[in-house]
């Protein structure tokens, strides 16, 4: 699994979506005094959430093909 680091702002595109603003708060406090925008962590998040989700998913796949044996 890929550690989480604040990232340099990528190329984005504009989605609009609510938080709840304790999220925001947490966000906006661990960006503070770093090069990253909200975005941009928010960003880097969701990377890491789906590539564990594919991790995950990988391993499933790999237990089940065991289990088939």
């Amino acid at each position: 699994m890929r550690k989480f680091k604040i990232p340099n702002i990528p190329p984005t595109e504009s989605k609009s979506i609510r938080f709840p603003i304790d999220i925001i708060q947490q966000v906006e406090e661990n960006i503070t005094g770093t090069n990253c925008t909200f975005s941009a962590f928010v960003i880097e998040a969701v990377r890491i959430a789906l590539e564990n989700l594919k991790e995950e998913q990988n391993a499933l796949d790999l237990e089940n093909k065991e289990d088939r044996r």
